[in-house]
């Protein structure tokens, strides 16, 4: 297949940060037996995807800090307080960036949101070895991102396996149709489509617009990346998005409840086949 022949590495702003995501793979492989033993005590967690499988758009609402792109969004963010608003205000699942240095996150923040709220929670960062999805399912995470751009596509396939006999579910972020070909052939069941390339940090929100349409309706499709207001989310549900995982601008609002309120409850369309 020509999607598994055409990848190379990361470069830009991506390429940096997975670069260092495998620094953060090796160190924890130290604590491998922990992690096993964490996994295999930790309470089941509530599924994402069924979460986001609702007559509107589902809102997953992302506790985010910092990002490379906008720089400080809310240093003093509390992930727990934060998740608790989200929570109150409609959403259908917490996303956490545990990514330290460009997110300013934490493994803690996830553990904080788990014990704070009952909603599903995706472990948002550059997963790039299974050692890491163990670990998400040693701190209760329902879900684990992957990024297709970001991995050789048999490092993604060996990645879904991991993830598949772990028990958690994988969220594979892809950015145009050649990655979206891939997911769908390594059977992925959650796809994000993100509007904003990680290598340039540009956006481009036709990028979801065009993509939805081509994913078959048994898979649950969020947009992600630029979503900032009512209209944006309307716009994804009328093209076919089950959800939207929104950050940067619940994040920065003074009240993230009510920020997440107004975006809930948009009308959707199935996607048909």
């Amino acid at each position: 297949m020509q999607a598994f022949r055409a990848w190379s590495p990361p470069s830009g702003t991506l390429g940096g940060i997975v670069e260092e995501a495998y620094l953060r793979a090796k160190a924890l492989r130290e604590r491998s037996a922990e992690l096993e033993r964490g996994a295999a005590r930790v309470a089941a967690a509530p599924s994402f995807a069924s979460a986001l499988r609702q007559p509107t758009v589902a809102i997953v609402a992302e506790v985010k800090r910092r990002s490379p792109s906008k720089g400080w969004i809310q240093p003093s963010l509390s992930a727990a307080a934060q998740a608790r608003a989200y929570q109150g205000g409609g959403a259908a699942a917490i996303s956490v960036l545990t990514e330290p240095e460009h997110f300013a996150g934490s493994t803690r923040d996830l553990t904080d949101v788990r014990e704070a709220v009952s909603l599903p929670i995706l472990k948002k960062d550059f997963h790039v070895e299974p050692i890491q999805l163990l670990e998400a399912k040693a701190l209760g995470a329902s879900a684990a991102l992957l990024i297709a751009r970001a991995l050789p596509p048999d490092a993604l396939r060996s990645m879904l396996d991991e993830a598949r006999q772990l028990g958690l579910e994988a969220l594979v972020e892809v950015r145009d149709e050649r990655e979206l070909e891939l997911a769908l052939a390594l059977r992925a069941t959650l796809l994000g489509i993100n509007n904003r390339d990680l290598e340039t940090l540009r956006i481009d929100a036709t990028t979801s617009l065009g993509l939805l349409t081509t994913v078959p309706p048994e898979i649950v499709a969020i947009a992600e990346s630029g979503v900032a207001c009512r209209a944006d989310v309307e716009r994804l549900g009328q093209a076919g998005a089950d959800a939207v995982l929104v950050g940067s601008s619940i994040s920065a609002s003074a009240d993230p409840g009510n920020a997440v309120r107004e975006l809930a409850g948009a009308p959707r369309v199935s996607r048909e086949r």
